[in-house]
């Protein structure tokens, strides 16, 4: 587990900057999340500045959980400039499968931009590979089939990294697969963790000479910290402050004592 481990030890050595585009729901704490593993965070959406703020960025986080028309244009515009430099891109197609606009902003970004790391739950990766899946609102969602397969389909016939999250959050490439075990049941009673995920996902990316081993570490050490927090919080209400102080207190050799990664 020691090469994750220097993932981390990379974001906290260099703090990435880290510009995201994403929802007014959970904007701030994605920006907090960000702070807490050790990268910069800028949210950034208008297209008038998108250019330059994405120019001095590390990698690019787009989040289409409030979709609005020049919020879409935003990322375009930001995406070209990321491709333009060879910056990774994050997307987070979150409600993907929920209504057709949501999917069709989901699939238009994809053929418009090269994504570089897709990550969503199951309904959402499964609309996207063109499976049955089942997406109630932005938070939840189920597929028919097995998810490795599935995961492993998208990320081949899109020639990019899909991290379907879970119980087993799934990381794959076009010829890797990764299982990530971390994580506990009370983060996926609170909103904005999936977000979060995209965003630490973003820094990890941006670190990593290993997309995929930064993808694996990201959703490590999220899951590290949601258990570490899930032992003293009461509920969802307490849960997040200790999430935000885990993620912050964690430290390279609690990730590499503590990941639950598996390569298949």
């Amino acid at each position: 587990m020691q090469k994750y481990a220097k993932i981390l030890e990379s974001v906290r050595t260099t703090s990435p900057l880290v510009h995201q585009i994403t929802n007014y729901v959970t904007v701030n704490d994605c920006a907090n999340i960000t702070l807490c593993i050790g990268a910069s965070p800028v949210m950034s959406h208008a297209p008038e500045d998108v250019i330059d703020m994405t120019k001095i960025a590390s990698a690019l986080v787009l989040n289409i959980g409030t979709l609005d028309p020049k919020q879409i244009e935003g990322m375009l515009v930001a995406g070209r400039v990321a491709a333009d430099r060879n910056i990774p891109i994050i997307l987070d197609p979150v409600g993907a499968g929920a209504t057709p606009y949501r999917t069709k902003t989901a699939e238009m970004l994809i053929d418009e931009l090269p994504i570089t790391v897709i990550k969503g739950n199951a309904g959402e990766i499964g609309t996207l590979a063109g499976t049955a899946a089942t997406v109630r609102g932005v938070d939840s969602g189920s597929v028919s089939g097995d998810k490795k397969m599935i995961t492993q389909e998208l990320a081949k016939q899109l020639g990019c990294i899909v991290i379907m999250s879970g119980a087993e959050d799934i990381i794959c490439s076009g010829n890797r697969t990764l299982g990530v075990a971390n994580g506990d049941p009370l983060m996926g009673r609170l909103s904005g963790t999936g977000c979060m995920a995209a965003a630490v996902t973003g820094a990890f990316a941006a670190a990593a000479t290993d997309t995929v081993n930064g993808c694996a570490a990201a959703m490590a050490a999220l899951g590290i910290a949601g258990e570490r927090a899930a032992k003293i919080a009461c509920g969802p209400g307490s849960f997040k402050p200790a999430f935000l102080d885990a993620v912050a207190a964690l430290t390279p050799e609690d990730l590499e004592k503590s990941a639950k990664i598996i390569e298949y």
